[in-house]
């Protein structure tokens, strides 16, 4: 990995156990490289967990861009892992799901985001969920090993996009699948916009183009590749006349252009 993509980990490393400890929230998030500093709305992104089953207020840390457990084909008895699993939110709903003759695995590599995670799940006296400290570029996970792999809004933190759907295709079982809320870039964003827009709405992320995102999943050799979900993130008004006239904010709001989270399905071929 090169040095920026290691300064990126730790980065990640460093505000995400922050958020876990609560020392800074969600929204409050800042300094998002080694020469920008800026503070991300992740809540921009989030969506309402309250209605499904399972849902565990105090695992919400409003990190999410998307519900893959709803698009993800969870049956009972399943194996499930979820990268990035941060506080267990999504796992706990899973586990909803598969049921208790199914296991759950969450994976982090935040150390305060898996004491957070088993502090939750042992309150709760869950015996079919794991967290373990790990790399999504390089899982703690046997080859084929699970049956469903979930993730909410995290693949776009890993700088290496494709060694990350690489060992997701690895320790998925051979007609296993995944279900991936994401968030990435469609079309060219108004040059003066396109940085702030960027720093503003993930900048530590590295969000790619959605057509080079789609294009690493089939490369790696995944298939029935579909967009489940698609949501354009609505930049504030503040930030757009910061660098658009009123006729160019206009056309961007109109416009297919911009951020946007996205869930997408890709299945391990037999």
């Amino acid at each position: 990995m090169d040095k920026n993509g290691k300064e990126l980990k730790e980065i990640v490393k460093d505000k995400y156990g922050k958020i876990a400890l609560k020392e800074i929230k969600a929204e409050e998030i800042a300094c998002c490289g080694t020469d920008s500093c800026c503070t991300i709305d992740y809540t921009v992104f989030a969506d309402d967990y309250s209605q499904l089953q399972g849902y565990n207020p105090d695992a919400d840390l409003n990190l999410g861009c998307g519900l893959p457990t709803e698009f993800a084909q969870i049956m009972p008895g399943q194996t499930v892992l979820d990268l990035g699993s941060g506080a267990g939110n999504d796992c706990f709903v899973a586990r909803e799901l598969t049921g208790e003759s199914g296991r759950v695995i969450g994976v982090d590599m935040t150390i305060e985001m898996i004491q957070k995670a088993k502090e939750n799940a042992n309150r709760r006296g869950f015996e079919n969920i794991e967290f373990i400290l790990g790399d999504i570029e390089n899982l703690p996970l046997e080859n084929s090993h699970v049956d469903v792999v979930i993730s909410n809004c995290v693949l776009n933190l890993v700088p290496d996009k494709e060694k990350a759907f690489l060992e997701t295709y690895r320790v998925l079982k051979s007609g296993g699948h995944f279900s991936v809320s994401d968030v990435v870039v469609l079309g060219e964003l108004p040059e003066q916009l396109r940085e702030q827009a960027e720093l503003y709405a993930g900048c530590i992320s590295g969000a790619i183009q959605k057509e080079v995102y789609l294009k690493i999943i089939t490369d790696t050799g995944f298939t029935d590749v579909q967009v489940q979900k698609e949501k354009k993130i609505q930049l504030p008004d503040e930030l757009l006349n910061q660098f658009l006239n009123e006729e160019q904010v206009m056309l961007f709001k109109k416009g297919d252009f911009g951020i946007y989270s996205i869930t997408v399905f890709g299945k391990r071929p037999f």
